[in-house]
């Protein structure tokens, strides 16, 4: 049974990992080679600047107010995100009313309102984030138009031209548009543990809120912590940077108060034509994901539980 084994591994693997290496190992390569260039992404002529790029990146303003808004970013979506949709996920399995033959039950209706959380996962981003610049106009849009409505005129915002609200405003789009994904995701999970752990906690006397943090939350820890690094990634990619295109004045705006670093890399290399400064940039990009990524993973390490 072992002669050929590791020729049947290797026959299978080759292929996939020939891929991988092409498709994105390689242009991570292309990327830190030009990254030590002055590449304007439109001659095929450049020339190596050793690490100017990098010195110039780190006197960039505009650069810094990218990656303080980007990590503004990766610190909140998560732990919003995964707290509303934990909260829902525990209301839709096990916050119900005791009913008949079952001590732990969801709310009623909970198949329908899985649907309901999970229906802005359908939509495009792009839709969504349309569907909210509309929403947030600040002189037809709902929300003022709602304010204006029960006679508080005198607090309506300019809710995307304002600075010190607009990257908040891109923040509760994301959070809107990706809670479901995870209250369905979270669901499946609690719907796997045995009602028999609940029933004996709740019969020692412990509340759902104990239940919740005893036996659910540590059960869970797996799917939670992919979750917390996919929604950094999320926070840190094309998401963002769709919705803060669509969305913003400039994009990007008003005064780079929604700059985040994917936006940055698009318009230095596609608006500026230094495509060579962008890979800079892009390599910056990099290293904060792959750093959110390790200290989720370290910190989140904890002993596997089983049931």
């Amino acid at each position: 049974m072992q002669h050929g084994k590791y020729r049947f591994i290797v026959g299978f693997l080759v292929v996939p990992l020939a891929l991988y290496a092409i498709f994105v190992i390689w242009p991570f390569v292309q990327s830190i080679y030009y990254s030590f260039t002055d590449w304007t992404g439109l001659s095929p002529d450049f020339k190596m600047v050793g690490f100017d790029n990098y010195s110039r990146m780190l006197d960039d303003d505009i650069f810094w107010k990218s990656l303080q808004h980007s990590v503004l970013l990766v610190l909140l979506l998560p732990l919003v995100t995964l707290g509303l949709a934990l909260f829902f996920a525990f209301m839709l399995n096990v916050g119900g009313r005791r009913r008949k033959n079952a001590t732990v039950a969801g709310v009623r209706g909970s198949s329908f309102y899985k649907i309901a959380y999970f229906f802005p996962q359908v939509l495009s981003i792009v839709i969504v984030a349309l569907l909210f610049q509309f929403a947030f106009n600040p002189t037809s849009g709902m929300l003022n138009s709602t304010l204006k409505a029960v006679g508080l005129k005198s607090l309506q915002p300019d809710w995307l031209g304002d600075p010190n609200l607009a990257l908040y405003c891109v923040m509760v789009v994301l959070i809107w548009s990706t809670v479901g994904f995870f209250v369905v995701l979270f669901s499946a999970g609690m719907a796997s543990i045995p009602k028999d752990f609940y029933e004996a906690a709740l019969l020692d006397g412990a509340d759902r809120i104990t239940t919740f943090f005893r036996i659910t939350l540590p059960l869970l820890w797996d799917t939670v912590q992919s979750g917390w690094v996919y929604m950094g990634i999320l926070a840190l990619g094309v998401e963002a940077f769709t919705a803060v295109q669509v969305m913003t004045v400039g994009p990007g705006g008003p005064d780079y108060s929604t700059t985040i670093l994917p936006l940055y890399v698009y318009q230095t290399a596609f608006r500026d034509a230094q495509a060579g400064y962008a890979t800079t940039i892009g390599v910056g990009l990099l290293i904060v994901t792959m750093l959110f990524a390790g200290i989720v993973m370290r910190l989140g390490r904890r002993e596997r539980l089983e049931f």
